[in-house]
């Protein structure tokens, strides 16, 4: 008989992560937040869709499906604001004891005595928890274009199912940045507790601290911007966007917004003198992308960084019984 091909250990790796993500309740009790967050969002979406497409005021009016994840009565926020804030605590659940959970058990000696490479450990680690992220999103995606289709009869448009593709795949790259950078605190730190609230510090920092401490700090050392000429204050508020850039959520922030909304031209300060002459009218979705592909680059590199930090301290982690 011919004997069958060997799975590899990655592989296995992959498969066994899974299975104990989703057999574990704050999996499922996160994928019931989101679920919820995302029908919320679609309900109140649905219900001013009428009046944000007869808007003739705005330009992306003839957008439905798009209006779908922006379109608000001001209750609660639209799903892409939403999402900026549970991305990260969904990384971050999943991979703050990927490494310190399995030593504390005792597990981590055993395998590491088997033929696996500490490198194969690590990217099983992040891979598994991103392509559990992926498929809920990619299920979402669907279920709000099919949604859109039966309740409106509207027939989605190319370049706005491009849109919806780009925008949930920035938000798992946003959810890979925590996931990379949780899964390094975990080799850091041996409990679990402290890589926790570690890694939810550097969440609440930048998310409601940054900002503020950018604001004292460039009022303090610039003058008034009442007293400014026009040239003044575009460096003025240029040099507030790039340090305001610097926190993952500005960088997730800027680029959902534009790529949803296709208006968006640009994510800086312009003159008048730029201004004059523009016609208010949807950019292609390559234009638009070309705008975000900074914002995108700069998350992919901020992942990449945390990941090479992981496997450089894991490598050289020394590993007991």
């Amino acid at each position: 008989m011919k004997s069958q091909p060997l799975s590899s250990p990655f592989n296995v790796m992959v498969h066994k992560e899974m299975a104990d993500h989703i057999r574990s309740w704050r999996f499922i009790v996160l994928m019931g937040l989101i679920i919820l967050t995302f029908v919320a969002s679609m309900y109140v979406s649905l219900g001013n869709i009428r009046s944000a497409m007869s808007n003739v005021n705005d330009p992306d009016h003839t957008f439905l499906y798009l209006k779908l994840l922006t379109a608000t009565d001001n209750s609660m926020p639209p799903f892409h604001v939403f999402l900026s804030f549970l991305a990260p605590l969904l990384g971050i659940s999943l991979g703050f004891d990927a490494i310190n959970a399995e030593q504390n058990s005792g597990t981590l000696t055993r395998l590491i005595a088997q033929p696996v490479y500490r490198d194969n450990l690590l990217l099983a680690k992040f891979v598994s928890a991103l392509i559990l992220v992926s498929a809920p999103f990619l299920v979402l995606a669907l279920l709000m274009i099919g949604g859109g289709l039966v309740l409106t009869g509207v027939r989605i448009e190319p370049q706005e199912l491009l849109r919806i593709l780009g925008f949930m795949m920035i938000s798992m790259i946003y959810v890979g940045f925590w996931l990379s950078l949780s899964i390094t605190l975990s080799v850091r730190f041996r409990q679990a507790a402290t890589s926790a609230l570690t890694a939810i510090g550097i969440w609440l920092f930048f998310t409601v601290f940054y900002q503020i401490i950018i604001n004292l700090i460039i009022r303090s050392f610039l003058p008034d911007p009442t007293f400014l000429t026009q040239d003044q204050v575009l460096r003025y508020n240029e040099l507030i966007l790039d340090l305001l850039r610097i926190a993952p959520n500005q960088l997730y922030t800027d680029a959902s917004t534009t790529l949803l909304m296709p208006s968006v031209r640009s994510l800086g300060p312009m003159t008048m003198e730029q201004m004059a002459g523009a016609i208010p009218a949807p950019l292609p979705f390559r234009e638009s992308l070309m705008i975000v592909w900074p914002q995108v680059s700069g998350l992919i590199g901020a992942t990449v960084a945390c990941f090479a930090l992981a496997y450089y301290l894991f490598m050289r982690r020394e590993i007991r019984s």
